[in-house]
This record gives structure tokens, sequence and C-alpha cells, in this order.
């Protein structure tokens, strides 16, 4: 079958047999498929899987953020921040700022745009297990301060910027205790509201979906590495079920990574941790896969990118009419443990 054939077939898959929205968890089969309780549902794979290949090594790497006015990306690594340069360069950032190298301390960052109350300009904001158990925001020359403190118990696994407004463009963090995660809104005023205590056990890269993204846009969208399903919280504080990402699925493997395609030319990143003795012992490199290749793959504006934490196998997810198609589109490197968000980086490499 010809290459431009192949992609047709898996098109047409993903159109005719689409994941149906709000649907039971998925469970991986041999074929790459999924099938779910009630609906049925099909992950297809892309005529020509794109691949995250390794880009700049730094040890320990658990996420990256950005861009910064100035084009410099943020990386979180070893406990401490470092800025990347677009030409691949990496250089130490708010020597006063720590973490436990252990610890999986996400990052995130307005976009240089972010509307509503301001959070500052280039300002990151991390997770902190110390004191304050919370976030805590270092400035765009370096210096750290205490942000806002969390109450809801269990672990902070999930920090981001809700740039659609549906949250009012405030600072989400989520929290998971046993099989329930809480979602808390932080404004820039450090307040703090309670979304929901009771939403489904989910970390790691979270994201807010695009106005475009069907019934679940405005929504956080985050992923249950160990039981491979896709999820959504509304702003009242209700969770549903995505999709199931029909991807391996279980502990320090499942889908975690997440951002949403833009539109124009992009490459994106993501944290590969070096974690020995583990089934996908890392590399300690950040991975890059280019725009071009993505949509070679069949990824298009507006598609939910999801990454696995073993092997960074990803999907590209897409939303609207009720339903929700699945779509295999990257691999990394069989050993990868990837962490964190997948960062979007303007332009080409």
């Amino acid at each position: 079958m010809s290459l431009v054939a192949k992609r047709l077939f898996a098109f047409l898959v993903v159109g005719i047999v689409a994941v149906g929205c709000g649907g039971a968890a998925a469970r991986t089969s041999t074929t790459g498929r999924t099938s779910t309780t009630g609906r049925t549902s099909t992950t297809a794979h892309a005529a020509a899987v794109a691949r995250w290949t390794p880009y700049v090594h730094v040890a320990t790497p658990i996420d990256v953020v950005g861009p910064r006015r100035d084009g410099a990306m943020v990386v979180a690594a070893n406990g401490r921040l470092w800025l990347l340069s677009r030409a691949g360069a990496l250089r130490a950032f708010a020597p006063t700022y720590h973490s436990n190298p252990g610890l999986e301390a996400y990052i995130a960052m307005a976009r240089a745009d972010h509307p509503g109350c301001s959070f500052g300009a280039d300002t990151v904001y991390a997770i902190s297990f110390g004191s304050p158990r919370g976030v805590v925001a270092i400035d765009a020359r370096g210096r750290v301060r205490s942000f806002a403190t969390i109450s809801a118990p269990g672990l902070i696994d999930g920090i981001v910027f809700d740039e659609t407004g549906s949250f009012g463009h405030r600072l989400l963090v989520a929290t998971t205790a046993g099989k329930h995660t809480s979602v808390d809104a932080v404004d820039c005023h450090r307040a703090v509201t309670p979304i929901t205590r009771g939403a489904h056990r989910v970390e790691g890269g979270i994201a807010v979906a695009p106005m475009t993204f069907g019934r679940f846009a405005g929504d956080l969208i985050a992923s249950d590495e160990l039981g491979g399903g896709i999820w959504a919280v509304t702003p009242g504080g209700r969770d549903l079920l995505v999709a199931g990402s029909g991807l391996p699925h279980g502990q320090d493997t499942g889908v975690e990574s997440e951002a949403f395609v833009p539109t124009g030319r992009f490459y994106a990143l993501l944290a590969d941790r070096l974690t020995p003795r583990n089934p996908h012992p890392g590399d300690n490199v950040l991975l890059r896969v280019s725009s071009a290749a993505l949509t070679a793959a069949g990824a298009r504006p507006g598609d939910l990118l999801d990454a696995t934490e073993g092997g960074a196998r990803t999907v590209a997810v897409r939303c609207g009419g009720g339903r929700c198609a699945v779509l295999r589109v990257a691999d990394g490197p069989a050993i990868a443990h990837a962490e964190g968000h997948i960062a979007i980086v303007p332009g080409g490499p």
C-alpha cells in the first residue's frame, strides 16, 4: 500500500471508529486498539509515526515550560532551574531556588499575553513540597518568594495556567490522594479557591483545553498513568472521561505529559529523566520532535498531545461533535522516562 493510501486509511479509521467521549477507561490490547465497556473506541496508528529524539543532555530533568519573552525556555532539573536558549545552550538560573531532586516539582509560566490579573512577566511558578507546601514564584531576575499554600491532602503533582478564561485565568494546582485528585485555582493575589476534592486520580503535565476542543473546551485535561485514561475537570468541578489512550499503562508507564498543538511551525520538548532500576530508566536528556513530523503523522492544530511516562509514546486526541478520536503520532526511545509538560517552542528547530 502506498504511503498516501496508508495515511488515508489511518484517517478513515479515526473518523469511522472514534473514541466515545465519557466512556469507561481503556485497556491496552496487542493490536494497539483499545476497547471500552459500553462503547467502542479505537486508537489508530499513523502511517508515519514521528520520533522523539535526544536534543540536550541535562541532569535529572523533570519539566520544561516557556518560552520567556527573550525566547528562552525554563527547565527544571536536578532540583534547580535552568534557561535553555534557542541554540540549545543551558545556563543556571535562580541560584536561591532549590527543590528535592527526587521529587517532581513541576513548573508553570503564564503566556506573555496572559489576560486578566498579572502573574508577572516571565515569572515561573513551581510546586513546593516544603514550607509553604504549595507554590513558590521565581521572577524573571531569579528572585524566589512564597506564593500560595495548598491545604488539599496528598501529593501536589500538577500545575498549569488557564489561558482560556474558563477558570478565571488563574493558576490551577492538582493534588492527588489515593484514588482522587483535588484541584485548586489560585489568583494573582494568592487567593486559593477549591474547584473539586473528588476528581478521578490524575497527575503530571496537565493542560487546559482550547475552546475548539469539543465538549471539553476550556476544561482542565489531565491523565491517569495507572489506568490509561485521559480526563477532564470542568470549571464546576465535574470530572469526565475524554478518552482511553490505548497505550500501555501502569506505574511509571502510562500517559502523563500533555500539550495542545498550536498553529504554525514549532517543535516540542519533553524531559527524559534518568531513573535507575526502572523498566524505563531514562537518559537525562530533553527529547525533541518537530511540528513537521507530527503533522506528517496526522496531528493537527487544536489536538491534545499526550505522552506516556514509559517510552514517550504519544497520541493526538481530537474532539468535536460529541466524540473524540485518538491517533498514535509519535514514539520516543524505548528507555525514555518522560516527566512534566510537553513544551511548545514556536518556530522551527
